[in-house]
């Protein structure tokens, strides 16, 4: 029987601070502002035809009657069977392992930057050193239960990517409104990407990952404070709120790094010590680290706990050993989290210590990454229509608007962008040599066979049939 554990509510602004730590980060502001001003096209387009949906559904689905714990394992498994329901919830889990590290690679950037002490990023034993001591103190930190990491969150969501991004907006507005020159040229021309090129295609997938994990905070809706009126209020704030500061954000580095100069992991840094030594404020660069650090952390966090609390819902299912639903006085499994800090060292270990490899293993294990989640997302629309179809009884407290032709368009067209970026994500990056292209390729999609096949494997040899 499952440990019954009475769990602190926590409010809509705490909630929203868990959610957005999530989705809302600052750090991807400088691979956008490498399209110029396309970047504002493809946003727009993400946000609208992918992000949009799948926080409508996402909503819908977690505030109907029985369906607010376990996230999309509850939502799946109650379409398409317990099986598949713990297919979904183990692809959303397995893909944050590998995207734990690159997460980690940031603050480890910032922290460089900060001491100057480049040797903590360059060195590869003293980077793996200070990756793991980073994510193994996110990790005791999630053993105190979600209400401390909804406040933990709230402080770093908060200074860490909302101050940053307002005040690197703000700095970007001033600059424009002062008549500077800037580094991008804005005009309908270049506004519209060229979509006949493969690169073009490829680069709208790294768009769209801007906005993956607006549904795995759903698993905490049932320690959200009137979460009937508050989940949904909460998910609209995020989408539009995400969405204006990665087009704001970005074009602000635009402003004054020019496109070639742009480096992906220093290029907010870049912009900040641009600005503000302007401005005779340099000295408020050591503090921008710090904030842009924090923000990293709380992102990585929330991460820690989201799947983490669908996969302990396997647990009381059975599909798991039952010493997996075995909960701390915080209601965190807590051999659930170990097991997970485990495998994202095994990942750090391997993306830090790939030698000559090293690129094509991380370009690899981020592909990985994204196709797996795709694939999840896949499962998740398909489970939504199979809802509305066979238990159109249960009650939501939210739905999606437009009637009947807005709940089978609104969501079509999330699925149809989910299923282009999963077939894109399998070309080849330019960051491949051309006689690397067909190893990249052969072990690509022999290790997502073997992820897909994983959870099925586990499902068979359940403890509990």
């Amino acid at each position: 029987m499952a440990q019954k554990i009475t769990l602190k509510q926590m409010g809509i602004g705490g909630f929203i601070a868990l959610t957005g730590s999530m989705v809302a980060t600052v750090y991807g502001y400088p691979t956008f502002a490498t399209s110029g001003f396309s970047l504002v096209f493809f946003l727009l387009l993400a946000g609208l035809f992918y992000f949009i949906p799948t926080a409508l559904i996402s909503a819908e689905m977690a505030t109907g009657d029985g369906w607010q714990t376990g996230g999309v394992y509850k939502w799946v498994s109650v379409a398409f069977g317990k099986r598949w329901g713990f297919v979904a919830i183990f692809l959303q889990w397995f893909q944050i392992t590998i995207g734990f590290v690159t997460m980690l690679y940031f603050i480890v950037g910032a922290l460089a930057y900060l001491f100057d002490a480049q040797i903590i990023n360059t060195n590869q034993l003293y980077k793996f050193l200070v990756v793991m001591a980073l994510f193994w103190t996110v990790t005791y930190l999630n053993l105190k239960g979600t209400h401390f990491i909804s406040k933990l969150t709230s402080i770093s969501f908060s200074a860490g990517v909302v101050l940053p991004a307002a005040i690197l907006i703000i700095l970007g507005i001033v600059y424009l409104a002062q008549g500077n020159p800037i580094s991008v040229a804005i005009n309908w021309s270049t506004f519209f990407p060229d979509f006949s090129k493969v690169s073009t295609l490829v680069v709208l997938v790294a768009f769209m990952l801007s906005y993956l994990g607006i549904e795995a905070s759903a698993v905490h809706v049932n320690e959200l404070s009137n979460a009937k009126r508050n989940y949904p209020i909460a998910i609209i704030i995020l989408v539009f709120g995400a969405i204006a500061l990665n087009i704001l954000g970005a074009m602000s580095i635009g402003f004054v790094i020019p496109v070639k100069d742009i480096q992906l992991n220093e290029g907010i840094m870049q912009a900040f010590e641009k600005y503000l030594d302007l401005y005779h404020l340099g000295w408020l660069v050591p503090i921008s680290a710090i904030l842009l650090a924090l923000g990293a952390f709380g992102e990585v966090a929330a991460w820690v706990s989201g799947p983490i609390k669908g996969i302990q819902s396997t647990a009381d299912d059975g599909i798991l050993p039952a010493r997996f639903k075995k909960a701390n006085k915080n209601g965190v499994s807590v051999s659930l989290v170990i097991i997970q800090g485990v495998i994202v060292s095994i990942w750090a270990a391997l993306l830090t210590f790939g030698g000559t490899g090293g690129n094509l293993s991380f370009l690899l294990a981020m592909a990985l990454t994204v196709i797996v989640y795709l694939s999840m997302y896949i499962l998740m629309f398909f489970a939504y229509y199979r809802l509305k179809a066979k238990h159109g009884e249960v009650q939501r407290a939210y739905v999606v608007p437009g009637g009947k032709i807005g709940r089978f368009l609104i969501p079509f067209l999330g699925l149809v962008m989910t299923i282009a970026a999963f077939v894109i994500s399998f070309f080849p990056p330019s960051g491949i040599g051309s006689d690397e292209i067909f190893s990249y390729e052969t072990i690509l999609v022999i290790s997502f066979v073997i992820t897909m096949l994983l959870p099925h494997i586990i499902y068979h040899f359940r403890p509990v049939k």
